[in-house]
């Protein structure tokens, strides 16, 4: 990897164990771990993977991902600091791809400002909530979204509208280009303060009593499907709500989260994600879809998605 860390200005690690970087705690080791200390940094780094023919890959706050047990050959990137800028001119909130979203979503209720809160309690990057337009309560990144600049896969920065981003429900363009997102500008509308911070009181606290927070775990691991039953109603109906496979175990407090019990692998996680689709289809005959993205799992290779990692609605 010398060719690579060669004019490398940030921090790297070889042989880095994902489990530390994504939320389930799971995952087998990086060959390399960049975090680049500017974009230049960052065009640089993707620009020489591109040379070497070295996959590459982005993990935001690390929901909503499961690592493979032997790891990713190649290059990891996270946006650290650098990335975590946050500006406000007017109703006009510009931030770094690497900024926390939930973060970002008190600042601007701090501001008086309405449209973000929905995101308050999702464990994301802002780069990733956007790449998978992430959502919740109501709300959508889709709504709020006037520009992104990302940096594609030849090193080079490039500015999508929002109108050009394709957003649909968890889904944007980014989805099936390899980028990375880095700047994101926001239009919010104004709101009163003191009403947005009890609303996110009031549904942070409903997070702390419904979802298993106290285990690792990656927020929700499927699609609700159409219909009035949600996906953890439907695994809970097929009797798969506590359910385990070593370490790894569909949550007793809500049963569209699996959570790592200690222990657990990917492989654990993912057994039990197939285990708990094929209970579902033969009890309701509704086929659950995974929102997980699964890295690593072709010998430990780096995929070709690129994008970031999101959370879901629960």
């Amino acid at each position: 990897m010398t060719q690579i860390t060669r004019d490398f200005r940030g921090q790297w690690m070889q042989q880095e164990p994902m489990s530390r970087h994504t939320t389930w705690k799971i995952g087998g080791p990086a060959d390399l771990f960049a975090i680049p200390a500017d974009e230049a940094d960052l065009a640089g780094l993707i620009r020489r993977c591109r040379e070497k023919g070295i996959p590459w890959m982005v993990v935001g706050n690390g929901s909503n991902l499961l690592v493979a047990d032997k790891g990713i050959r190649g290059v990891v990137i996270h946006l650290g600091r650098a990335f975590s800028d946050r500006r406000l001119d007017d109703r006009r909130l510009t931030a770094g791809g690497g900024c926390a979203l939930s973060g970002l979503a008190r600042f601007a209720v701090r501001a008086g400002l309405q449209g973000l809160e929905f995101a308050c309690g999702i464990p994301a990057s802002l780069g990733g909530a956007v790449a998978m337009n992430a959502g919740a309560h109501g709300g959508a990144m889709e709504n709020i979204v006037r520009w992104v600049d990302v940096i594609d896969d030849e090193g080079r920065i490039r500015r999508y509208r929002g109108e050009e981003m394709d957003f649909a429900y968890r889904h944007s363009r980014l989805q099936r280009e390899k980028a990375i997102v880095v700047r994101v500008g926001m239009e919010l509308r104004w709101g009163d303060r003191e009403a947005l911070e009890r609303w996110m009181e009031e549904k942070l606290a409903l997070r702390r009593k419904s979802q298993p927070l106290e285990f690792p775990n990656a927020g929700s691991v499927f699609l609700n499907p159409p219909g009035s039953l949600s996906a953890g109603q439907l695994i809970e109906e097929a009797g798969m709500k506590g359910f385990a496979i070593g370490g790894a175990q569909v949550s007793e407090r809500h049963a569209n989260f699996i959570v790592n019990r200690g222990g657990a692998t990917a492989a654990d996680v993912l057994a039990l994600i197939d285990a708990v689709r094929a209970r579902v289809l033969a009890t309701c005959g509704i086929e659950l879809q995974s929102e997980v993205r699964v890295i690593g799992d072709s010998g430990g290779q780096v995929d070709g998605g690129g994008t970031e990692d999101s959370h879901q609605r629960g």
